[in-house]
């Protein structure tokens, strides 16, 4: 919500909070000032207005987005300056949350005297670890001063940086850090940075006073400062460590995916078909090497997925689209946090390959929510929910393989999982639909877990089955499905195969090793491929999936 949109109430408390958290941060320096002066204000901006007005950028994707200055790419040397090249001795201050860095050296921080875009001071949190001083001059950075300190993605940080003749000081959350004395630059505008890294930007202020003093004792490195939201109802806080946020956003550095899998694989790392060497592919990847950019509207979404090469998508918040939306190929595309959410359409792969879909909630899809098709290959669909889609949670047809779904919720959905669009499409599938399928939680999901035409094998492990109205697993038209180690509770037909299912002819089905609780027959016949000559796998007792898949299923 906008600052303007917002109720009055709360835009009054959250401009009250940010002039007591100013004073009490301009308090708290002065107590370990040496000789400090009456401070006069020389500029601030809480981005509450919901612009950027004054502000001039270089690189990057700046936009004032949740009542915050958000730089959302880190696939460039990003910038923002305001001010006055005449301004010499000062403080500037910000709170900064880094949202994702591109590297462990990548930083984002608060800029002093600033020449230009590529000249300048900056007090900077890296993603290794460390509050760095730095000087950058015609683009070449040199550290002049460093110190480690806690940096976690996702929270916010209170950077102060004070120049003062040529004496260069910075402190986070209040504790001074780095030092340094240097002569480079003797005035200039102030600013933000974020090298290859996205974050946010907040209560920039900026005022004459000579700011934090470094100790010689002030080497603990300060922790992550809270940051509860506030509503209508809270009273600001004055504390300056105390910042109302922004919708939590704790997201990856470098890697594709949230580092809090509860699943066994590494979150960063397909395994079933999805892994296989194939097709020209070598496992799936998704959008590592590539940019990171996080959405949370509509538009920034569908530009992203659109655009042509490899990008990390962290979306963020709920966005709404319509009907079924095309991703390109080399794609993660992941959410923030355990709330992220696809509501109304959903995505389509259309000849596309190398793609991550993780940790999304998928409701209401007007369509599919999420439909692998026309030869797209190595697909990894991992750790999502879906709720109420209008046709198929997820549809897997016309020719796709090399696809893995493990670690889904499918919550009260209707039609599942459908591999094999047609009972008349053997020509295009016959030698393709190789599906993974294991740490589901179908979860009184009605029938389709899957239903299955063609493909073989289609391998089917260690997922929950709990209160299937209609059916369990399907296979039909020769399709060949390897069942095992699964969990079947209160489904009255966990398995067709040899009776075939609807309008469509038999299929192929092996059980091994699954149990079936209050539930009905499971009908076996004929042989399947063994997955185990493509990939390898570990089924875990069957006894344990009613506790582990629960727990670990749909977003983290």
């Amino acid at each position: 919500m906008s600052e303007s949109a917002a109720p009055r109430g709360i835009r009054a408390a959250r401009r009250a909070w940010v002039a007591t958290a100013v004073l009490a941060v301009t308090v708290a320096l002065s107590a370990v000032a040496v000789g400090r002066a009456d401070a006069a204000v020389l500029f601030g901006d809480d981005f509450a207005d919901g612009n950027a007005s004054g502000w001039s950028t270089s690189g990057g994707s700046w936009s004032v987005s949740g009542q915050a200055y958000r730089q959302s790419s880190t696939g460039a040397d990003a910038k923002a300056q305001a001010g006055s090249t005449s301004w010499t001795d000062y403080t500037v201050q910000a709170r900064v949350q880094p949202t994702a860095f591109g590297n462990s050296t990548r930083a984002a921080g608060v800029v002093a005297r600033a020449q230009n875009m590529t000249s300048f001071y900056a007090l900077v949190l890296t993603g290794g670890g460390t509050a760095q001083l730095r000087r950058v001059s015609g683009g070449g950075v040199t550290v002049l001063a460093g110190a480690p300190t806690a940096v976690a993605t996702g929270t916010w940080y209170t950077l102060a940086l004070r120049v003062s003749g040529s004496s260069l000081s910075g402190a986070v959350n209040g504790v001074p850090l780095v030092s340094a004395i240097d002569g480079t630059f003797a005035s200039g505008r102030v600013g933000l940075t974020a090298s290859y890294a996205s974050g946010y930007f907040d209560d920039v202020t900026v005022d004459s006073g000579t700011g934090p003093q470094p100790s010689p004792s002030a080497s603990a490195s300060p922790g992550p400062s809270p940051s509860p939201s506030p509503s209508a109802s809270a009273s600001p806080s004055p504390s300056p460590s105390a910042s109302p946020s922004r919708p939590p956003s704790p997201s990856p550095s470098t890697s594709p995916s949230p580092s809090t899998s509860p699943g066994p694989v590494p979150p960063n790392q397909a395994d079933g078909f999805a892994s296989v060497h194939a097709l020209g592919q070598n496992g799936t990847y998704g959008g590592a090497g590539g940019p990171t950019v996080v959405v949370d509207t509509t538009a920034e979404l569908l530009a992203a997925i659109d655009t042509i090469g490899p990008m990390i998508i962290q979306v963020q918040g709920t966005i709404t689209i319509d009907s079924k939306r095309g991703v390109r190929p080399n794609k993660t595309i992941v959410g923030l946090g355990s709330t992220a959410t696809i509501d109304g359409g959903g995505f389509d792969f259309y000849r596309s390959y190398n793609v991550i879909v993780r940790n999304l909630t998928f409701t209401n899809a007007e369509d599919d929510a999420v439909n692998v098709g026309q030869n797209s290959h190595h697909v990894w669909i991992d750790h999502n929910r879906f709720v109420a889609p209008v046709d198929g949670s997820i549809d897997i047809v016309r020719g796709a393989e090399y696809v893995t779904v493990s670690w889904n919720h499918f919550d009260h959905t209707d039609k599942s999982m459908l591999i094999g669009h047609s009972d008349g499409s053997a020509s295009e599938d016959v030698g393709h639909l190789k599906v993974t399928i294991h740490h589901n939680f179908f979860d009184h999901s009605r029938q389709r877990h899957p239903r299955v035409r063609w493909g073989d094998p289609v391998h089917v492990y260690n997922n929950y089955f709990l209160g299937n109205e209609l059916y369990g697993v399907a296979s039909t038209q020769d399709a060949g499905v390897l069942l095992e180690g699964n969990y079947f509770q209160d489904v009255p037909f966990p398995c067709f195969s040899a009776s075939g299912y609807a309008d469509s002819g038999p299929g192929r089905l092996v059980q091994r090793n699954n149990i079936f609780t209050a539930s009905g027959p499971c009908e076996v016949a004929g042989t399947v491929a063994d997955p185990a000559t493509y990939y390898p796998y570990t089924v875990t007792s069957p006894a344990t999936i009613p506790t582990t898949v629960p727990a670990g299923a749909g977003p983290a």
